[in-house]
């Protein structure tokens, strides 16, 4: 049975070591992997507003890699505009952090490209994604918990959308497109930052605070806790279910074994659509 880790804290730090430790994520690495630490900064904001990841938790997943042994590590993420991903990484203290450790920070909007055309695809039969992408053999999804309008859920597979010149190839049939791209990048492990996160949308998220970190190496079923954890059925979200079906990862929650904590003693039913005033209010304040 696959195992995943469910951790409550609020010490973002603490609470991914613990998880990582649960799960003993180092014996899914060896020395010699070039690691993509991919977090989702769609925007450029702080953590606390329900919308981008904690850069305590990737520093966690990062130090902890390297304790463990791996230095090739890089930090990678694409965002909304071309600059949005620097932006993020000054802003969140991740530029300093990488100079520190001396890890590699990549702003994967301005990466070089290259053509993909995966055989047997659902949907997306031709397909541009970031060099660094696809030159790391270890990728670690580190997302935020929260929702999204079309695909329900947006987590550890769909994360992966930061890796492409034109994310907007995805928004139809995005399901099978996700399916699609998770199947090319292989990603080795997944760690969804939960300590606050966001229901009505990807983008204005209100925030929730759970005070939860989520882990493991399969990242449907770490999806699927997930999405158990923000009130969805994991099978009903069609990338899950169909990724379940295809053997490319665990999706039934009967099949999961969450250590470390209970789905029932954090779950929540999550809002989609709509902006609350808190999300307009901030958005204004930003403009000004």
């Amino acid at each position: 049975m696959v195992k995943v880790a469910l951790i409550r804290g609020e010490d973002p730090l603490e609470a991914t070591y613990k998880a990582l430790d649960l799960i003993r994520a180092d014996t899914f690495f060896n020395s010699s992997d070039r690691v993509l630490i991919k977090p989702n900064y769609i925007v450029a904001n702080k953590p606390e507003y329900g919308e981008v990841t904690d850069p305590k938790v990737v520093e966690a997943v990062s130090t902890y890699l390297l304790n463990h042994g791996v230095h090739n590590i890089t930090i990678g993420e694409g965002g909304l505009e071309s600059d949005t991903a620097d932006k993020a990484f000054k802003l969140l203290g991740l530029r300093d952090f990488a100079a520190r450790y001396n890890f590699k920070l990549v702003n994967l909007n301005l990466d070089d490209y290259v053509e993909v055309n995966p055989p047997n695809a659902l949907k997306l039969k031709s397909v541009r994604i970031a060099k660094t992408a696809l030159s790391c053999n270890a990728i670690v999804s580190i997302p935020k918990l929260k929702v999204h309008r079309l695909a329900t859920v947006t987590l550890s597979v769909k994360n992966l959308m930061g890796t492409l010149h034109d994310k907007g190839i995805m928004h139809n049939h995005i399901h099978d497109k996700l399916i699609d791209l998770f199947r090319i990048l292989n990603p080795r492990l997944a760690v969804i930052d939960g300590i606050i996160a966001g229901e009505g949308g990807e983008i204005g998220s209100t925030p929730v605070r759970m005070g939860v970190i989520i882990a493991g190496n399969d990242l449907i079923a770490v999806d699927a806790v997930g999405a158990a954890i923000m009130g969805f059925n994991p099978m009903s979200i069609e990338y899950i279910r169909k990724a379940y079906e295809m053997g490319l990862g665990i999706g039934d929650l009967n099949s999961i074994e969450v250590i470390g904590g209970g789905i029932d003693e954090v779950k929540r039913r999550f809002r989609i659509g709509g902006l609350s005033f808190s999300s307009i209010s901030r958005f204004i304040r930003e403009k000004l």
